[in-house]
């Protein structure tokens, strides 16, 4: 059979089986946990996939997740990963500017960005000048404080890195947070924005370059040369805008609670499961998951 559907959420074998007539030539379905389950099968030729897709997500609806895929190749060798409201459950920026009293004016900047609203470079260099002459050590306070990982996150990128796969995290944010965060969460390498500094406080400049939603897809190709790991052996995902081109050129890519735009993009799509969702979508079993 040519492809797999996998469903995640609760008693998910039971619902895959009372909806097997949805899934053409379909096989039996496969347990992967509690909470996921595959069923193989060969679509209909010349059968429209995104539009199956969805009106199977409709069908079975919340709280569930349906990803349909290729059967071959499930198992990805290189993982790129957007940081804010991704990995991370906040905007760091957004956090940076509670400091200066201008959280909700940066926010409101930051939401129409990730919708594809404004373009990401104005919108961040308008956002990093409202930061200036802030102390840089409130970053630490930042992320001591008011950032937390995704549910799911280190269990994803631990489980991937020790089945062979190279992890990668890449921010249109700043690499004060990537450094650290990257780490917390275990991935292999970590790429984003340099904010530029003034005597220890925040110069309300960001270097140039922009590491934006170019040079994420940029960064997807650079890594998948240079690990010589074939289009179809990656994974991506994230939920902005500026994510979308990354998404769009990986052999699946996976908008995670993402922004309508690019929920409707995507080649699949996580709306109300954590990031361990990620492993289903690949194979895993839920007892082959690293826990964090």
């Amino acid at each position: 059979m040519t492809h797999i559907a996998t469903l995640i959420g609760p008693d998910a074998l039971a619902a895959l089986r009372g909806a097997r007539a949805a899934f053409p030539h379909g096989g039996e379905p496969v347990v992967l946990g509690a909470d996921a389950a595959d069923i193989p099968f060969t679509p209909e030729a010349g059968a429209d996939q995104r539009a199956a897709a969805e009106a199977l997500r409709l069908k079975f609806g919340a709280p569930y997740d349906l990803v349909i895929q290729p059967a071959a190749n499930r198992r990805k060798r290189l993982f790129l990963a957007d940081m804010d409201s991704t990995m991370i459950g906040q905007e760091c920026i957004d956090e940076l500017a509670d400091y200066a009293g201008l959280k909700a004016h940066v926010a409101a900047i930051t939401e129409r960005a990730m919708r594809g609203e404004i373009e990401f470079e104005p919108a961040l260099r308008e956002r990093v000048a409202l930061l200036k002459g802030l102390p840089v050590g409130i970053i630490d306070e930042v992320i001591e404080k008011h950032i937390t990982l995704t549910p799911g996150a280190r269990t994803l990128v631990k489980t991937m890195r020790k089945n062979g796969a190279f992890t990668c995290l890449v921010s249109g944010g700043f690499t004060l947070f990537t450094g650290r965060i990257a780490a917390m969460i275990g991935f292999d390498e970590a790429r984003a924005n340099v904010l530029m500094l003034d005597g220890g406080k925040l110069a309300g400049l960001v270097q140039e370059p922009i590491f934006g939603r170019q040079t994420k897809r940029d960064t997807l190709l650079e890594l998948r040369d240079k690990l010589g790991v074939a289009p179809i052996d990656t994974i991506v995902t994230g939920d902005g805008a500026n994510d979308l081109d990354m998404i769009l050129e990986a052999g699946l890519g996976v908008a995670y609670h993402a922004k309508p735009k690019v929920a409707a993009a995507a080649p699949a799509r996580i709306e109300h499961n954590d990031l361990t969702a990620l492993l289903y979508v690949q194979g895993y079993r839920r007892d082959e998951f690293v826990e964090a």
